[in-house]
């Protein structure tokens, strides 16, 4: 497999601002992935970027506990060559954020804590080729077990209206169905209880397509669409308590969670790529096109939510998600808690994306 020309070579000089950015955090990251890749190794996405071509890269970094700025740099420039990353779906590439909540929880119902937060039930079964029925939607990953075969699973609305109770399903129960619904679309969060700090990380979800708040509020003229935010979104239903419902509901999609211990509160959850999420140098991207463990170097000059007055980053991509499609299509992982939260939901920003690719496979 070649590389897709999707990709197109250029220079470490010709990346904006990437002396001035500090890769240290990169490459802590990076030799997380190269780590997990001895466990079990990534696929190669259809863009071309060969998982075995790291080999070197990972070898080296696996032997080489830190770097200080320059010589994560140097270490970078050494092993890969930067591509330049063509949008196949859209004019720029574009960013967003995501970040793992921290919420109130309790490990019973009652009081305020009336939410549930459901683990993945018994007769949700993995649906690929194999077992898919004639008929049933190809997007659909996940069905339902039944006395008739593989079914569509109870969305969203039914699981709400007690589809699932009795089940003993309830990893635990939080106060409010925006927050429940907020873990969900972030896939992660931590817990805090009153005997100390769980995390809850994604499991599976029904299968549905997600259609968020967001987009169904500009759709019936309720915020514009350049105003959408998390926050506006939150504001919107504490405005509106009473259509709280009828605008989830409208999104069938819906995560089940297992727990997870919090061993290094610094870092994010264990996400797709199998290793903890380091907040500001991890980013999700389109599985299917990338290669997991593939350093990106993300210039968002109009981004400032992170400080500074633009976004100029070397990330790693270690996670993916239903809404990044495309190949010039990020989610960078802001970190954990309020603050965090804060920043990821206000990024919506153009930005031009360039791959790292190994030497090995430069020029194919």
């Amino acid at each position: 497999m070649g590389l897709s020309p999707l990709l197109r070579p250029t220079s470490f000089d010709a990346l904006p601002g990437w002396t001035d950015d500090d890769p240290a955090e990169a490459f802590a990251a990076f030799r997380r992935s190269a780590l997990q890749e001895t466990v079990k190794p990534y696929k190669t996405g259809s863009l071309g970027i060969d998982r075995d071509a790291f080999a070197p890269s990972y070898e080296l970094a696996r032997n080489t506990p830190s770097l200080d700025s320059s010589a994560s740099r140097r270490f970078f420039e050494a092993h890969f060559i930067p591509h330049r990353v063509e949008p196949n779906d859209r004019a720029r590439g574009f960013v967003t954020g995501f970040y793992e909540p921290e919420v109130e929880a309790r490990r019973e119902r009652g009081g305020r804590f009336v939410v549930p937060l459901y683990a993945r039930p018994d007769d949700l079964v993995d649906v690929d080729d194999a077992n898919r029925p004639s008929g049933f939607d190809p997007y659909f990953a996940f069905g339902r077990r039944s006395g008739q075969g593989i079914v569509e699973y109870f969305d969203r609305e039914a699981i709400v209206r007690g589809a699932l109770q009795g089940r003993g399903l309830e990893i635990a129960w939080l106060e409010s169905k925006v927050d429940a619904f907020f873990v969900q679309v972030q896939g992660a969060a931590r817990l805090i209880f009153p005997d100390g700090v769980r995390r809850v990380t994604y499991a599976a979800k029904t299968g549905h397509r997600f259609n968020g708040p967001g987009r169904r509020l500009a759709d019936l003229g309720e915020i514009p669409l350049a105003d959408v935010t998390m926050q506006s979104i939150r504001q919107w239903f504490r405005d509106h308590p009473d259509r709280i419902d009828e605008i989830l509901w409208h999104n069938r999609s819906y995560v089940f969670f297992r727990e997870a211990s919090v061993d290094d509160p610094s870092l994010g959850p264990i996400a797709a790529a199998k290793v903890p999420l380091t907040p500001g140098r991890s980013v999700a991207v389109d599985r299917l096109l990338h290669t997991f463990g593939t350093p990106f170097y993300i210039d968002a000059p109009d981004l400032g939510a992170f400080g500074g007055a633009s976004f100029r980053r070397l990330m790693i991509a270690q996670d993916t998600g239903s809404a990044i499609v495309g190949s010039a299509r990020g989610d960078l992982f802001a970190g954990s808690g309020d603050a965090a939260g804060e920043i990821a939901g206000v990024v919506r920003a153009d930005a031009d994306f360039f791959a790292l690719v190994p030497r090995a496979l430069a020029g194919r």
